[in-house]
């Protein structure tokens, strides 16, 4: 059975595109010979007309607000506000209440964390503090590309057990500047004596550096690591050759360890966990009270290592404890179970193939589970 939506394309604000659950049903001219990169709604496109139907609001189980919210929000971090793209979500969802219909909101900007001012709807972020979720807040996946299916022949390479474990990372991890510092803990307290919400934005990537020192000074793990100053695949150059180049030397930094280190960026998410999920490898995650997509049904702990930023010294103990714990066979299944969901559950066609799950946890009137996954 398809989910009914309902969504208006009117409702875009001019310049923007339409969120990503909808692109397939409202495309723009596909150009030929993309980057791989830009080929990440590929797989749900071909399976989105049997997962959702779109239908008049009268018809629908639930409405999707077209545009995604960060369009609203803009560069919040800077306090920028998009009025127009306000007012046409306010009135989306006027309209929405009106039909007593739910209605979903996907807000995929990873620095943002502010409360949406609409009541009652279902909000997929890309990025949650648990301590600030509500309950009808949602984590959805993001990634870009299958990097088995482009880059490794569709071909997933299987590690066998080793007595001591490998360890890759790739990517920016900096140390924090004294001057930055004293900025964010002045902004901090400025922020907080008003009642308001702080989130470090910068802490991040020196939380991956401190992670970093601990795991090269320990003698319990080999370590894989090329550390940059900016992040790996939003480099300021726009060519794709060199973009290839960058993104083959991260995938093969993935597949040729047993587990990768992940730590939040700019906001409380990291693409690079999806990834390493994406190739059947196992995750340590710097857990900044963290949120994943479908933490109602999957224990995240048993397929990644956790670990708290107080026990960031301990770190490699804390991976050679989980590593121990696997047998040689477990530790090959679970390559395969990371892979497997991934793919279940992690990629766009996954991910939206059970969105009706987040509704069955909520119940919604009119939808009910798709059986045609």
């Amino acid at each position: 059975m398809k989910i009914k939506i309902f969504s208006d394309i009117k409702y875009i604000p001019q310049g923007s595109r339409p969120t990503l659950m909808l692109q397939p049903f409202w495309p723009e001219d596909i150009k030929d010979n993309l980057p791989p990169w830009e080929k990440r709604l590929a797989n749900y496109a071909n399976i989105c007309h049997s997962l959702f139907e779109i239908v008049s609001l009268d018809e629908a189980d639930i409405a999707i607000l077209p545009f995604d919210w960060v369009e609203v929000t803009g560069f919040s971090w800077k306090d920028k506000i998009n009025k127009s793209a306000y007012v046409l979500g306010i009135q989306f969802a006027q309209m929405v209440k009106q039909a007593g219909k739910p209605l979903v909101i996907f807000y995929s900007g990873d620095i943002s964390h502010e409360q949406i001012p609409i009541q009652d709807a279902f909000i997929f972020r890309q990025s949650i503090i648990g301590k600030r979720r509500q309950p009808k807040d949602f984590v959805h996946t993001t990634f870009y590309e299958d990097l088995v299916q482009h880059y490794l022949d569709d071909k997933l390479t299987i590690r066998q057990k080793q007595e001591k474990p490998t360890i890759g990372f790739n990517g920016c991890a900096t140390r924090y500047s004294y001057t930055r510092k004293l900025k964010e803990t002045i902004r901090q307290g400025l922020i907080q004596a008003t009642g308001g919400f702080y989130f470090p934005i910068h802490e991040g990537h020196h939380l991956r550096y401190e992670a970093l020192k601990y795991l090269s000074k320990s003698p319990l793990v080999e370590s894989k690591f090329t550390t940059r100053n900016e992040m790996v695949f939003f480099t300021r150059t726009n060519d794709p050759g060199e973009k290839l180049k960058l993104r083959l030397e991260y995938v093969r930094n993935i597949v040729e360890t047993d587990y990768n280190l992940c730590c939040r960026g700019w906001g409380n998410s990291s693409l690079r966990v999806y990834e390493i999920f994406c190739c059947g490898r196992i995750p340590i995650i710097i857990d900044t009270d963290y949120v994943l997509p479908y933490d109602f049904k999957i224990d995240w702990k048993k397929y990644s290592v956790w670990v708290s930023k107080k026990d960031l010294p301990y770190i490699a103990e804390k991976v050679v404890e989980f590593h121990n714990n696997l047998s040689p066979q477990e530790f090959i299944d679970l390559q395969y179970e990371c892979r497997k969901i991934w793919k279940e559950y992690l990629s766009y066609e996954g991910f939206f193939a059970n969105l009706w799950q987040h509704f069955q946890l909520i119940p919604c009137q009119g939808v009910a589970r798709n059986d045609t996954k």
